[in-house]
């Protein structure tokens, strides 16, 4: 309203008095913003209001006459904000909400591999003494084998040379050629080694 006063004004004196006006009636309303300290009501806030002002020349008018209007706005937490530099604020922040975002999906990222990191440690223990369980069963199978060939076939063969048996051969077996793969990871050396914390 007194901007409005001040474009009609018949006299370079009345227009100053509504100018005057009008940066005062700007400080009025920018002070009622600070002392309802929105940011108070909310977690994570920043701590300003802002003040939008619905035209540049509103906003240059009240400067032009007060000239302390924004820095006194600041330091109680209300920026002034015009059309274009309100824009320019949204997007501001809204960079800032994104970095927060990214910055609070690293610290995630990072637990999940720790945790991730940590449970295949604890997994190499038991996988490695599966490992040695396969070693030893298959060298107490080419034990059994050896002993077979060796020791109970020949007699066996003996029954059979005497007419004591049928005419079927005892069908034969094979050693079990392949072993485990043997761990090389240096992270799970020290499991294999028997070294290992998980016992």
């Amino acid at each position: 309203e007194a901007y409005l006063d001040a474009t009609n004004a018949k006299s370079a004196q009345d227009r100053q008095h509504h100018l005057a006006r009008h940066a005062a009636q700007l400080r009025v309303h920018m002070t009622a913003l600070s002392s309802k300290a929105y940011w108070e009501q909310f977690a994570n806030a920043p701590e300003f209001v802002v003040m939008f002002i619905p035209g540049e020349s509103f906003f240059a008018a009240a400067a032009d006459v007060d000239t302390s209007l924004i820095e006194d706005g600041l330091a109680q937490g209300v920026v002034l904000a015009t059309p274009s530099t309100l824009i320019a604020l949204l997007r501001a922040v809204a960079y800032g909400w994104r970095q927060e975002r990214i910055t609070s999906n690293a610290r995630e990222i990072s637990e999940l591999g720790r945790q991730l990191y940590d449970r295949m440690k604890v997994l190499a223990g038991p996988l490695a003494d599966v490992g040695r369980g396969l070693e030893r069963a298959t060298q107490s199978y080419n034990g059994a084998i050896g002993s077979l060939e060796t020791r109970i076939l020949p007699a066996a063969r003996r029954f059979k040379d005497l007419g004591a048996v049928s005419s079927d051969d005892i069908p034969g077996l094979a050693p079990v050629e392949s072993t485990p793969r043997g761990i090389h990871a240096p992270e799970l050396t020290s499991i294999h080694d028997g070294k290992t914390d998980f016992d």
